[in-house]
């Protein structure tokens, strides 16, 4: 999967403690977090729901539920008290979240939205559930492409890194040797992705996340995080707030 050919990079950041080490200025960035905040966050765009407000603070929570807005927020997979519901993919499917606009809170996923949202010019959101409609828009894009993942309380996290894995495999494949892998952590996440790929349920029992989210009971979520390809939203970060592309008026302008 190393490549030194072609005029763009691709580059995989294992955690938020590396993140420092990272040029993400002119880069496309793409935060992930599989399970759960990017998964549901395709989810809800896929669902209709029309803008997701990421926070990172608890009482940033409290302080929105207490104009009116929806809240959905766990902290370690409970509930925030504030919330409406937590931050399960299948919460965001509910038919009358339609048109809605809600505010997010993770444990790992929103951190990293607000980590990279001051110094980075384009943020959008990864799973497996929009991967080839997310590798579409950064083709199109022709950025450098770094690929962020949330982790696990700045830990590594297998399933985080399986989804780079992929999405590098597919950028280098689809764009036909505009970009380049070099990156150690990229090529690591393909080779583990090449290792995955032909059972990525079964191979994701290896990961720590699938068995702390088993021991709380909310691990049925696995076989649906790990679907690829269910919408073609591509959840673009604006101005603090997380848009579905394909619904905003002027896209060609973002």
């Amino acid at each position: 999967m190393h490549s030194e050919k072609g005029q763009l990079s691709i580059e995989v950041c294992f955690s938020p403690l590396s993140w420092p080490l990272f040029r993400s200025e002119n880069a496309l960035v793409v935060i992930i977090d599989i399970f759960r905040a990017s998964t549901a966050i395709c989810a809800a765009f896929h669902n209709g729901v029309d803008t997701i407000i990421p926070v990172a603070e608890v009482s940033e929570s409290e302080a929105w539920k207490q104009k009116g807005y929806i809240v959905a927020g766990e902290r370690d997979g409970q509930k925030l008290a504030c919330a409406d519901f937590g931050n399960s993919p299948f919460n965001f499917l509910d038919p009358g979240l339609r048109g809605k606009t809600i505010v997010m809170n993770t444990t790992n996923g929103t951190q990293a939205i607000k980590m990279v949202s001051a110094n980075t010019r384009e943020v959008v959101i990864g799973s497996f559930l929009n991967i080839s409609a997310i590798c579409r828009y950064a083709l199109s894009l022709g950025r450098p492409i770094l690929l962020f993942c949330a982790g696990w309380k700045n830990r590594f996290s297998l399933e985080d890194t399986l989804f780079a894995g992929a999405m590098v495999e597919k950028i280098l494949y689809e764009a036909r040797g505009r970009y380049y892998a070099n990156c150690d952590s990229a090529i690591a996440s393909a080779d583990l992705w090449l290792l995955a790929k032909g059972n990525p349920l079964q191979y994701i029992e290896k990961a720590a996340h699938r068995h702390r989210l088993k021991t709380m009971g909310l691990d049925d979520i696995l076989e649906y995080s790990l679907t690829q390809d269910i919408t073609e939203a591509v959840p673009v970060l604006i101005d603090g707030m997380i848009r579905d592309l394909r619904r905003l008026p002027t896209p060609a302008g973002l």
